[in-house]
């Protein structure tokens, strides 16, 4: 196994460098680019849905270069937008972003860095890459735990009770029910427990915003938890509905499967309980393919899952960072979340093949190529 963990781990490094080499191409023929931005909130033209980022930032940033900024001039510009601001001005600009440099050189320095987790700062906030998902990183931690928590110890019950009792009424209700869930986005969700129960129309019974109340500090500590869950019922319940309907459904298909087999047979032909056929025999090999699902069920719920949710709540986490980062052109922050969240997702994949060894050890991973 020391020698499978090995490979792997090596594997890691070719697969990091493929993501973010096609990644950095691919932002090369994006149109726009944070000098671009600059620019435009020179020229009064930055109307875009991200013009909101820090407001108080890009105070500081046109205060900083209203001076290169006079420097008016009617010179041509490989920028759109650029007629009539210094050259100099614009060199000064790439250069203080990095973009005096060629493409593969600053692609090459960008990984260099990355490798002692050196990220930079942020183009557009005054504060350094790392400190920026420090600060984002418990949202993330509390909608994603908490929702992959709740959906295991709600589905796998769920999906077992299902697959016992299949093609009864509580089967055919229950399936209904979650196909219904599945099919409705998340953020419809989100609003409708928004109008009926955070002030929306109906009822004001849970909060709209944040994770703690601004009176966080000056409660009792046996408050606080009471607090922090109250905030987090409705995003956790907007979130977890189409993962709990997939995961109910995929745990009760893999027992169906299982228990048609020919050694479930024989073990009840032998006399074993219904309890011990299911836990003993059956539950080892089913629970293999739900396992195989958690690394993609995991990182879609830490990460990439939330950004509606986090927008619609106001949960400033790491997937609205990164999307508001993408939005804006703060390279720093775009390629730092996809090392951070590409890294995470191939040592959870991983740690789920570790899982499977311990669930079935029949399970050998030495004689397999990576």
């Amino acid at each position: 196994m020391a020698a499978y963990i090995v490979r792997r781990l090596l594997f890691m490094i070719p697969t990091l460098f493929g993501i973010m080499l096609v990644s950095f191409v691919v932002v090369q023929f994006a149109p726009g680019g944070p000098i671009e931005r600059i620019i435009a909130q020179l020229s009064g033209a930055d109307t875009g849905a991200s013009s909101r980022i820090a407001g108080s930032s890009q105070g500081d940033f046109g205060s900083r270069n209203t001076q290169g900024a006079s420097q008016i001039d009617a010179v041509s510009s490989k920028y759109r937008g650029a007629q009539g601001l210094d050259p100099e001005f614009i060199k000064a600009l790439e250069k203080q972003y990095g973009f005096d440099k060629p493409p593969h050189e600053r692609f090459f320095l960008m990984l260099k860095n990355f490798l002692t987790f050196d990220f930079g700062k942020s183009y557009f906030r005054d504060t350094s890459v790392l400190q920026l998902v420090k600060e984002k990183l418990p949202v993330s931690m509390s909608l994603g735990i908490w929702m992959t928590l709740l959906t295991y110890l709600i589905s796998i019950p769920l999906g077992i009770r299902k697959a016992v009792a299949d093609g009864s009424r509580f089967d055919m209700w229950s399936s209904a029910i979650i196909v219904v869930g599945y099919a409705v986005p998340g953020f419809l969700v989100a609003v409708f427990l928004i109008v009926l129960l955070a002030g929306g129309s109906y009822f004001d019974v849970f909060p709209l915003r944040g994770l703690t109340s601004d009176n966080w500090d000056s409660l009792p500590w046996w408050q606080k938890p009471l607090d922090y869950f109250w905030h987090l019922t409705l995003p956790i319940i907007a979130m977890m509905l189409g993962s709990f309907a997939t995961m109910t459904l995929l745990t009760k298909n893999s027992f169906l499967d299982e228990i048609k087999k020919q050694y479930v047979l024989t073990a009840r032909a032998k006399g074993c309980s219904s309890n011990r056929t299911l836990y003993g025999h059956i539950f080892r090999n089913a629970m293999l393919i739900v396992i195989a699902g958690f690394p993609s069920a995991f990182i879609h719920a830490f990460f990439s899952g939330a950004v509606l949710i986090e927008t619609i709540f106001s949960l400033d986490g790491l997937g609205y960072l990164g999307f508001e980062s993408v939005l804006n052109r703060d390279y720093p922050v775009v390629f730092a979340t996809l090392y951070i969240f590409a890294l995470i997702g191939l040592i959870v994949n991983l740690i789920s093949d570790l899982t499977y060894t311990w669930v079935d050890p029949r399970i050998d991973f030495e004689s397999r190529e990576v």
